[in-house]
């Protein structure tokens, strides 16, 4: 997957969208902020207890009539302030870690939603173990940043504005001497930041190439192992991961640079502070060994807010790179609004089942046409096959007539109403459908048959599976139809497609879709099978996608595709008398009979 070097610009754009979506959550944080101040203060007053603390030991220390009933109070008055910040500190930070925990369900739904209405095209062009990480990884980053960075850069900012009025009101010459440290703070903060952001940056998309590997591992188990490639997957994978390790590894050190830097400064800091302060007391200005000690605990205090915005704005810049993976996902192209349409044909009388293709025109990107003009009439309850090379248009053309993917060109009508005029729940209620790829959910056989189909009795039922001929096979496992399918490992190829085709005729929709629904299966069953779907799609039409062609001889139409072209049409006998491209495919599959 190409990186996405346009990071900066989109980045502050998400944080802006990160934070108009607080706005929901702007009292509860507005009294965090609160307990954040509250907080502060106390920080910065107990700095002149202490100071006062120490002028009293020193004073009276040479001789030994130290009153420790002041001390006594003192030592009280610093154990409440210390005890109050300690509270509100944690007050503040319980309130953004819920705040972010909300915020990332928030995310989360609005993912789970979206998912559901971003056409299939968007999976066509994005890995799933890329889409997963944006679920998990990212939302986590998100919320993790939110937490840990707002509230500390509040805290921060908060805390070196008290600092420094309390130290230019303690005493000014020392506050300035403090201060100049500051630019060099800055200076050093701002290089090790131009050098881990965009490693940072990157890192959440070596994750998202990551996932996406280990998703494909896991998913193509089988093909690994029957093809001895698990070498070859596992050396993929440590390139991704060693890419991966090596990115974390160089944006942590570049950003570990900042707590010993500032540490650094802040030595030079306190020994510059000594100094002026011993100068000070030398020419006889009013300060203390008690204002010296403040004065250090200031530098402290000074010195925390500096490093912890920097670790703010490095988790900001974290949850900035997983925002642009988020919001890209969040504002993708999505479905038509249809919930103003209404049902053209359901409800409002039987369906008779004429399909016409007007001039379709489709291609899966603007540059690469499949289909460029396709006609066809389908009377109804007519049995239409649609054979053809790999590659010929026979699966486009089906995921057209169900509305999967959105015509470049032409119509497709249904008696005589365009499908575009139709819900796409609608057309999906007209069609049944048997997909090549077999699918099963967690769930007892029952649930899996039934799915989506409510109100089906126990006898209609049995005489589903004697009709997909499964009825041996389920009431030989325990617990028949309640047999709970925990994973798809225990069911083979061929009973799994057996389902999934009892699941069509539970359905009993008014329209058929077969896309390869014998391929799984022995020549035994599929010949059970072909019985089966004569019965099923009696007085039906029905669409059959096949590569064996033996199993469309009873076909009251075959549509022969080539290039997204029908280069020939007709019943079998027809088309085998034509002796042209069907004849061709015919008497490949069975030169040997």
């Amino acid at each position: 997957m190409r990186m996405n070097a346009n990071y900066d610009p989109r980045g502050k754009g998400s944080l802006k969208k990160l934070f108009k979506a607080l706005k929901p959550y702007s009292f509860i944080i507005a009294l965090s902020f609160l307990f954040t101040i509250v907080s502060v203060v106390v920080s910065v007053l107990a700095p002149n207890v202490l100071s006062d603390l120490t002028d009293e030991i020193t004073k009276n220390a040479g001789t030994k009539s130290i009153d420790m009933k002041k001390i006594l109070d003192f030592g009280i008055v610093l154990i409440a302030f210390y005890a109050t910040n300690a509270i509100c500190h944690f007050g503040a930070n319980f309130i953004l870690t819920t705040v972010s925990q909300k915020y990332s369900r928030g995310i989360r739904s609005a993912i789970s939603k979206k998912i559901n209405i971003v056409p299939l095209k968007y999976f066509d062009s994005h890995q799933l173990g890329d889409t997963m990480s944006i679920v998990t990884n990212d939302v986590d980053t998100i919320g993790q940043s939110m937490d840990q960075g707002l509230g500390m850069i509040f805290y921060a900012v908060t805390m070196l504005i008290a600092v420094l009025v309390a130290m230019f009101v303690t005493c000014w010459q020392m506050a300035l001497t403090v201060l100049i440290m500051l630019p060099l703070m800055l200076v050093i903060t701002g290089i090790i930041f131009k050098f881990a952001m965009p490693q940072f940056k990157k890192n959440q998309q070596y994750l998202g190439d990551l996932n996406g590997c280990a998703e494909e591992n896991y998913t193509g188990q089988t093909v690994i192992q029957a093809f001895n490639a698990g070498e070859k997957m596992t050396a993929d994978f440590e390139t991704k991961n060693k890419r991966m390790r090596w990115g974390v590894f160089k944006g942590q050190t570049i950003a570990g640079f900042i707590q010993p830097a500032m540490t650094f400064i802040s030595y030079f800091a306190y020994a510059a502070v000594c100094v002026v302060g011993g100068l000070l007391m030398n020419d006889g200005n009013k300060v203390s060994f008690g204002t010296i000690t403040a004065f250090l605990v200031y530098i402290n205090l000074f010195q925390n807010p500096i490093s912890q915005l920097a670790q703010a704005i490095n988790s900001m810049q974290m949850a900035s790179a997983a925002a642009v993976r988020v919001y890209d996902f969040l504002e993708s192209e999505e479905l038509s609004d249809e919930r103003g349409k209404e049902y053209k044909l359901l409800g409002n009388g039987e369906i008779k089942g004429d399909v016409e293709f007007k001039n379709v025109r489709f291609g899966y990107s603007p540059d690469k046409i499949i289909i460029p003009d396709f006609s066809a009439k389908v009377k109804a309850g007519m049995k239409v096959a649609i054979v053809g090379p790999t590659g010929a248009g026979k699966t486009t053309l089906v995921n057209l007539l169900m509305r999967f993917y959105e015509l470049d060109g032409g119509d497709i009508t249904i008696d005589g109403v365009s499908i575009k005029d139709m819900p796409r729940e609608e057309v999906h209620d007209i069609f049944g459908m048997v997909l090549q790829d077999t699918w099963m959910f967690e769930g007892t056989i029952r649930e899996n048959i039934l799915f989506s189909k409510d109100g089906v009795a126990d006898e209609k039922l049995e005489d589903i599976l004697k009709e997909a001929g499964i009825s041996h096979y389920v009431h030989t496992l325990p617990g028949g139809l309640d047999y709970y399918i925990e994973n798809e490992s225990g069911i083979s190829g061929g009973q799994k497609q057996l389902i999934t085709i009892a699941r069509a005729m539970a359905e009993n929709s008014p329209l058929l879709i077969l896309d390869e629904a014998t391929s799984n299966v022995d020549t035994r069953t599929e010949e059970l099978i072909q019985t089966a779907m004569d019965k099923l799609t009696e007085g039906r039409t029905s669409f059959v996608i096949a590569h064996r062609l033996s199993t469309i001889k009873n076909a009251d139409l075959i549509l022969v595709m080539q290039g997204g072209n029908i280069v020939e049409q007709g019943n079998h006998e027809s088309l085998l008398a034509l002796n042209g491209f069907y004849a061709n495919l015919y008497n490949s599959q069975f030169a040997n009979e």
